[in-house]
């Protein structure tokens, strides 16, 4: 192999225990790195980042699907290629796709095209497959396997290639992957490597990587007047992938005289606010809300089956782990809440405070979403202060969904040029289809409303978001300067958990599907924080600094139950969330000790 650049090599894995790491998840198409084409380290935690979309019948089910044998190659505009074998969900031979393959296309190996089936032969399932470009004939080749042998096809147009371009017996490849078996890469089945540009390896290589702290960097001098002033200095927090964190300073000031001018030399602890997990037990669901000076936290609470709501109150973030609890909402104070008070969360708009959430008026097919209205002057910890919840209804007037058959849930607010909303949506009857996540535009003054009819957004057609059973749920927006995303939760609500990302232009027209781009694989999972599993209903909120953090659940082993926990969302390179920054990666310990001049006029 090649020394000169760098290496991206392609892999599935053997599937664990599938509470672990199961078919849906193991048969997609992985990554390493490496820079000599030799030594291969696993990206994105070993886990996939491409996966096959689910096949739709006519009643909206849908059959879910995985794949084998990537193969990367180049494509004749310099870009790449993915050519893989589609399979069953379990793995198994898919008769969907008997006699073709998938075709992929990317530029970065972090965002994918699904082009589509790639048909090769007519009844045969093809067990392997390779491609390649012959630059020097401007044609591309395609090498396949079945169970009658090796054949191959060349075409100017890959995209337009089908069972009328003549095939021809062929030899088998040369093997072009066996001594990358020993990556020491678990459970790994390789496919094939290839060299690719320096750049397109580094972006690949730092986005698919968590990062860590490698440096402070600290003010020689400053000066102050007061403690005060001081106290606004902030330190630079450097990591591996060149992005950088502002961080405060618990300064020690003992040693300055703050009446007398002149230079003193002062050391320091760098701040870190420390969130044990779990933040709290048996409640999921967790959003927390800044208002008048306050910090508010909120929770769907599993301890008593989802019927009480209970909120607390602290003046900071910390201060919430320990802060006593008030009931807000029960399922007996009103007959239209019976039950089920699922995912509330915190909204403002137009200044007013609001509390989305879902209940049922008795049974689990009559859940829907609601929305509740702190009154003017009012202290959100008292449930007296809170209007009787409204139920969500379209735009003329009938109800978001048809009770019996189809609940909603999980509502959110997205301000963009309008304000939206986002929820997950399960048809049941006549047949289960899973849940899809919709959005639709509200009225700011009666925001139970809805002004648009619903579009949707994303549905569970990936692996990673229909293992167990299909579900997409708990969108939340967090949006930057650079960018508005939505993450949302998937799959079942157990440890294959998982969050999805959605992404779009921040001044977009939300209300067009096309201004929305979905992630091919999750961006957080039980592999990604050690301990924690089935990570997933983000809610984020800012502090009193600036720093965003990321409020969710998880489990505090396979069978553990649902437990919030708080986390810094850190931005990667391109501008995209970070939601495993572990307190150790943020900080290393080894360098919160810091020291400068202050110099006193």
């Amino acid at each position: 192999m090649s020394k000169e650049n760098p290496w991206i090599l392609c892999y599935t894995r053997q599937p664990l225990e599938d509470i672990l790491y199961a078919p849906r998840l193991a048969y997609s198409m992985h990554l390493a790195y490496s820079e000599d084409g030799e030594h291969f380290s696993a990206l994105n935690h070993n886990s996939g980042v491409l996966f096959a979309k689910a096949t739709e019948n006519a009643d909206r089910t849908m059959n879910p699907k995985s794949l084998k044998k990537p193969y990367l190659f180049r494509l004749s505009d310099g870009s790449y290629g993915i050519v893989a074998v589609r399979v069953e969900a379990d793995g198994e031979p898919d008769a969907e796709s008997r006699g073709a393959v998938l075709l992929f296309t990317t530029k970065d190996f972090l965002q994918y095209r699904e082009v589509g089936l790639l048909p090769l032969t007519a009844d045969q399932f093809v067990e392997t497959v390779q491609c390649c470009y012959l630059e020097d004939q401007k044609r591309y080749r395609v090498l396949w396997q079945d169970a009658q042998g090796w054949h191959s096809k060349e075409t100017e147009d890959l995209y337009g290639l089908n069972m009328a371009v003549p095939s021809t017996a062929a030899s088998a490849p040369a093997e072009e992957h066996v001594a990358l078996s020993n990556t020491g890469i678990e459970g790994i089945v390789p496919g094939n490597a290839m060299p690719v540009s320096a750049e397109v390896a580094e972006t690949v290589r730092l986005r698919l990587s968590t990062p860590e702290n490698i440096r402070i960097s600290v003010p020689e001098k400053v000066t102050a007047s007061d403690e005060a002033a001081l106290a606004n200095t902030k330190v630079t927090a450097f990591y591996s992938d060149g992005t950088t964190a502002q961080k405060k300073v618990d300064w020690d000031t003992s040693a300055v005289d703050w009446s007398t001018s002149g230079e003193y030399q002062v050391s320091g602890t760098v701040h870190q606010d420390h969130f044990p997990f779990p933040f709290a037990t048996n409640r999921a669901d967790p959003c927390i809300r800044a208002w008048n000076g306050n910090y508010y936290f909120i929770a769907t609470n599993d301890a008593d089956s989802n019927h009480t709501l209970y909120i607390r109150k602290a003046r900071s973030i910390p201060e919430l782990a320990n802060a006593e609890e008030t009931l807000l909402l029960d399922s007996d104070t009103y007959a239209s809440v019976k039950g089920l008070l699922w995912a509330p969360e915190f909204h403002v708009i137009q200044g007013e405070l609001y509390i989305f959430f879902a209940c049922t008026t008795g049974e689990f097919f009559w859940e829907e979403s609601h929305v509740m209205k702190l009154r003017q002057g009012g202290e959100p910890a008292c449930r007296e202060d809170w209007s009787m919840p409204e139920k969500v209804v379209r735009k003329d007037g009938s109800p978001l969904c048809e009770a019996g058959k189809v609940i909603s849930l999980d509502m959110t607010v997205i301000e963009g040029r309008e304000y939206y909303v986002a929820w997950s949506e399960r048809q049941f009857k006549p047949v289960d289809i899973g849940a899809w996540v919709y959005l639709a535009k509200i009225d700011p003054r009666e925001p139970w409303k809805l002004i648009s009819d619903p579009i949707l957004l994303t549905k569970p057609e990936y692996g990673w978001e229909n293992n167990h059973t299909f579900v997409d749920e708990g969108p939340f927006a967090l949006q930057t300067d650079r960018h508005l995303f939505l993450t949302f939760s998937a799959a079942a609500v157990d440890a294959t958990y998982t969050v999805g990302l959605l992404s779009a232009e921040p001044d977009a027209d939300l209300s067009n599907p096309s201004s929305w781009t979905k992630g091919n694989y999750p961006i957080l999972t039980s592999r990604s924080v050690p301990g924690e599993f089935g990570p997933g209903h983000n809610a984020y909120v800012t502090d009193e600094d600036g720093d965003i953090w990321n409020t969710y659940h998880a489990r505090p082993g396979v069978k553990g139950s649902r437990s919030s926990g708080i986390r810094r969302v850190h931005f990667d390179v391109a501008g995209y969330p970070i939601l495993d920054l572990t307190e150790e990666r943020d900080l290393q310990p080894s360098l919160r000790q810091v020291s400068m001049v202050v110099e006193v006029l």
